[in-house]
């Protein structure tokens, strides 16, 4: 998994391995994440400010107040936005402060302040580290529920060769990967996603299609991948992108291409939700040359695609999810009602093309959610990314319900 969207408070310390920070703050920003830089003012000896303020695209911040400017650093705001608080390099002295409440500083007084996890990643010379009051210091700070990446052993800046080497930033990138991994709700989850237009073919250069955009079905498989699931993303002609490193995409072309490829995956998965706009009908027998105008009107006989949602709905397990999409014109409520129970799904994403900013090609959308019970949960326009959290926090809470 990627770390986008997290917040990340990263504390440096008096440590010669404080240069190490800068790659790994360059890797935390790559990965999608807002990094907040912490400095002790012996951090400042080994590297500069402006250096973490240029890799970060934040102000540094160093002390409770800016001298300069007068602007209040509040520790306690910086606890509360925060989902990790990493300390790469720890010195020893600035864990003898954290496991002993000394909070003359604007990082160890962010520790004491910070509600997310804590994860310390310790730098010194190897007797440091091996001295039982440092050892006893973190055995305190276990205790009080910090997570520690252990250092490495190797040569060290003094010359001696042991344990105390700043694990490398790959490593404290993966440990963190793992940390987040753990707390979300969906991991070891696979779905299935479809998204997008289904185009029908007439001829080598007509087809018959849809408006649909393919930005919600792609929005929903990015936030059940970062959410923990893997994903497999089947998606019609669309200009989308996929993001997140969980998504496989699967590119189709036309309605029986969308079928086959749900029916191969579906069995595998944990659930599935279809979001794609698939054409009912599709042309009989598609021209293999160009067609000529010939005359001033021009019959195409159609001939209707299979019902994808319905015929996953018949084979679906109990422990299987399945989610449908219902875009109506008229009696919205009881037209999404009748497809839940004639698809057998859990539940019907409704949207009606009467709301102004919903529907195909707007980067907003306006639904209503629909389940087996009949509870219907009414939303607000909003933007699609958003919406799509909605969608997924409704199969988190039926997910687990259903446990």
């Amino acid at each position: 998994m990627s770390l986008r969207n997290k917040k990340i408070l990263l504390g440096i310390t008096g440590s010669i391995s404080a240069y190490k920070a800068a790659y790994l703050c360059r890797l935390l920003v790559k990965e999608g994440a807002t990094v907040k830089v912490l400095m002790t003012e012996f951090a400042k000896e080994f590297i500069s400010p402006l250096t973490m303020s240029t890799l970060s695209g934040h102000p540094v911040l160093e002390a409770t107040h800016d001298s300069d400017t007068g602007e209040w650093n509040s520790h306690v705001e910086l606890g509360m936005w925060a989902d990790m608080f990493l300390i790469a390099p720890a010195s020893l002295n600035t864990m003898g402060k954290m496991a002993h409440g000394i909070a003359d500083n604007l990082l160890t007084t962010t520790y004491v302040s910070a509600k997310c996890p804590v994860i310390i990643a310790p730098a010194m010379d190897l007797d440091m580290y091996k001295h039982q009051v440092n050892q006893d210091n973190i055995a305190k700070l276990k205790k009080y529920g910090c997570h520690f990446i252990e250092p490495e052993s190797g040569e060290l800046a003094s010359g001696l060769c042991g344990k105390g080497r700043l694990a490398e930033p790959d490593i404290i990138l993966d440990e963190l990967k793992k940390h987040f991994n753990k707390t979300l709700p969906l991991i070891n989850k696979t779905y299935m996603v479809t998204a997008g237009p289904t185009y029908e073919k007439i001829d080598p250069v007509r087809y018959i299609g849809n408006y649909s955009s393919g930005k919600m079905g792609f929005a929903i498989a990015e936030t059940l991948a970062e959410n923990g699931a893997d994903v497999i993303l089947i998606t019609g002609p669309t200009a989308q992108k996929t993001i997140h490193e969980n998504i496989e995409r699967i590119d189709i072309f036309s309605a029986d291409d969308l079928y086959k490829a749900c029916m191969s995956f579906f069995p595998t998965v944990d659930g599935a939700v279809m979001a794609a706009a698939v054409a009912d009908y599709t042309p009989g027998k598609a021209s293999e040359d160009k067609m000529k105008r010939k005359s001033d009107k021009l019959k195409i006989e159609l001939s209707p695609t299979k019902d994808i949602a319905a015929e996953l709905g018949e084979i679906k397990t109990k422990k299987q999810m399945l989610v449908g999409f219902a875009l109506e014109t008229s009696n919205e409520e009881k037209n999404a009602g009748d497809k839940l129970k004639r698809k057998n799904l859990d539940f019907v994403v409704l949207n009606s093309l009467k709301d102004k900013g919903a529907g195909f090609n707007y980067d907003t959308n306006k639904i209503s959610i629909i389940d087996k019970s009949g509870k219907i949960d009414n939303f607000k326009l909003k933007k699609k990314n958003e919406v799509a959290a909605d969608i997924v926090h409704k199969m988190i809470e039926l997910s687990s319900s259903a446990k």
